[in-house]
């Protein structure tokens, strides 16, 4: 007999076991919030790495005269330099 009862509740499990962790989350959320209180609401929305990161780079454009820049014929190098400059000959 017990034989069959443990096979009954093992075919179930999943059929008893979904709703009680269910209630048991529910009532732990609900008793998180209530001993934590609601958060405050935030004055501004916080922005996020990549648009802190274009803000940034636009303030430090924005006193700067973009028409100036340096032209082809006086770079020295066109090309990123190689590993260990082991392909280069040495400039003199």
């Amino acid at each position: 007999m017990w034989s069959v009862l443990w096979a009954a509740v093992r075919s179930k499990a999943p059929y008893v076991t979904f709703p009680v962790a269910f209630v048991v989350g529910l009532v732990g959320s609900q008793l998180e919030r209530f001993l934590r209180g609601e958060p405050p609401p935030t004055a501004q929305e916080e922005k996020s790495i990549s648009e802190q990161r274009e803000d940034r780079k636009l303030q430090e454009i924005a006193g700067e005269d973009l028409t100036k820049v340096v032209s082809l014929k006086d770079k020295l190098e066109f090309a990123p330099r190689a590993v260990l400059n082991r392909n280069r000959p040495e400039k003199s």
